[in-house]
């Protein structure tokens, strides 16, 4: 594993900690689709670098993961108002 590789998939780990040090009621909901889909966008820019197939895919894969939680906060924070 190369390290664009190790960076891609070490974006999921901090999407993952991010989301557990915020959560809670008094979370702000625009903080955590900003931070969870920047760090998303990163992990996929950072699979893509890496050329590496395994990596690659495991990055493109868990990072889309978040990528699609974040969207769906989005949708919740427009359905809600």
């Amino acid at each position: 594993m190369n390290k664009f590789g190790f960076l891609s998939l070490s974006m999921v780990l901090i999407s993952v900690a991010v989301f557990f040090i915020v959560r809670g009621p008094d979370a702000s909901l625009s903080f955590m689709i900003i931070a969870l889909g920047s760090l998303s966008a990163l992990g996929v820019l950072f699979a893509v670098l890496s050329r590496k197939w395994l990596t690659g895919a495991a990055g493109v894969l868990l990072n889309g993961t978040v990528l699609v939680f974040a969207y769906f906060l989005l949708l919740a924070k427009g359905i809600g108002g």
